[in-house]
């Protein structure tokens, strides 16, 4: 159509329309069919965002329906438009809203302040009233906050609880268990003995963990010479403050099978103060092994072993991981060298702990879980991958909490006498 075409019909529709109403049968369906054609266009116009929506309005003056803008967001109807002005809205005030358009003369008022175990998770404003959330670890029950479900021993977590639903617990399946009451750990995994070089000894259940013991085969071929569960549970033999006689101390009063002076001169000569007594207790504990009092012993250090591998052994690291975590921790570092060699030597669950091992031999026997603590607090600036920050996190909370150290303590100075009792009093 030209424009020229065009324009005429746009100026005839008036007249033609005009014309139709004079119509003498004009019928009360044409007057039906010209207000559907209005009403179809304010719906049209409600679902455009640059025009407001429109309600019908009938003026007084007039005596005829006018079709009104409504009031936005955040204010009141104060007057209805009329034939010469437009809808007239004004801002709600303080601690009043309207989160719609909508034709009300009123703002709605704010919820109170959060219940208990609530938090403000929006503030009011004129726009959008006051939001409440439950805090962490509880959720919404009708009008209330509960705490979340914990799942007892046996089951795990399935689905995690949030602010709007509670914890969903599920018994372990054959394979896995779960030993502790919590709302957030699902089951885990049986260990599997025979990845670390263990032999299996106690099926595990649902409660219960499989129990391993025994094969150190492969710690001795990486060449781990103490680990991180040796030097936690040995530690504490050491004075803070060494004595020239200490090693001697050790040797006389140890009971069983004595370490013979080449062993203990060969250690001198190896190690530092702090090395030293690690590898003599080592070796009594190897060549004392078949006391009732030392089985318990290299028991309970296997039961930390095969903990610490369940965290960290899992971590399967590439070479610039390791070198970053070396690089994290302070003091010498372990070189590039060393970090080659280790991946060579041993498998992907004992590179960590034996980079460990040589960092602690490297910086003058060093606490191995101070050193952690370290690295994990400048772990942001080298980028560990997330599931490597945990397992660590994890294995220090385990072996700071591994209170069967405190009670062999007691029962190992009771054992050597109280020759060293005394030397351990005079050093605190």
């Amino acid at each position: 159509m030209s424009a020229r075409a065009a324009e005429t019909h746009r100026s005839a529709r008036p007249a033609a329309a005009s014309k139709r109403l004079r119509f003498p049968g004009t019928t009360m369906n044409k007057l039906l069919c010209c207000a559907l054609v209005f009403l179809d266009i304010s719906i049209k116009w409600t679902t455009q965002e640059m025009f407001p929506p429109k309600y019908l309005h009938y003026d007084p003056e007039t005596s005829h329906q006018l079709l009104c803008d409504k009031c936005p967001p955040g204010t009141y109807l104060k007057q209805h438009c009329t034939a010469k002005w437009k809808t007239v809205c004004a801002p709600c005030p303080d601690h009043y809203y309207t989160d719609s358009w909508h034709t009300s003369d009123e703002c709605l008022y704010c919820s109170p302040v959060c219940k208990e175990l609530q938090y403000v998770k929006q503030e009011c404003n004129r726009t959008h009233n006051r939001v409440c959330e439950c805090k962490e670890g509880s959720y919404l029950e009708v009008e209330f906050c509960l705490k979340h479900r914990s799942c007892p021993p046996g089951f795990g977590v399935v689905q995690a609880g949030t602010p709007e639903r509670n914890t969903v617990c599920k018994r372990c399946p054959g394979g896995f268990f779960s030993n502790e009451t919590s709302s957030k750990a699902p089951c885990r995994k049986h260990t599997n003995c025979s990845v670390f070089g263990l032999l299996l000894t106690q099926k595990g259940n649902a409660t219960h963990d499989n129990l391993c013991s025994g094969n150190n085969e492969s710690t001795k071929k990486c060449g781990i010479d103490v680990t991180l569960c040796e030097e936690a549970f040995f530690r504490f033999a050491v004075p803070t403050k060494f004595t020239p006689n200490w090693l001697s101390v050790l040797v006389d009063n140890l009971p069983g099978t004595k370490v013979n002076a080449e062993s203990v001169e060969r250690i001198k000569r190896r190690h530092s103060s702090q090395e030293q007594t690690f590898q003599l207790l080592k070796l009594w504990k190897h060549q004392n092994k078949d006391q009732d009092m030392v089985k318990k012993i290299i028991q309970d250090i296997d039961l930390c072993e095969n903990s610490v591998q369940r965290h960290i052994g899992h971590a399967n690291l590439t070479f610039e991981q390791l070198r970053s975590l070396m690089e994290s921790l302070p003091g010498k570092k372990v070189g590039a060298e060393d970090i080659e060699k280790t991946t060579k030597a041993c498998k992907s669950s004992e590179q960590i702990l034996k980079l460990l091992s040589l960092w602690r031999i490297k910086n003058g026997d060093q606490d191995t879980l101070k050193g952690l603590m370290h690295a994990l607090k400048h772990s942001k600036t080298h980028h560990f991958p997330k599931t490597v920050t945990q397992s660590l996190k994890k294995t220090i909370r385990f072996l700071h909490s591994f209170t069967m150290y405190k009670l062999y303590q007691k029962l190992f100075l009771e054992m050597i006498g109280n020759q060293v009792q005394s030397v351990k009093i005079s050093c605190l």
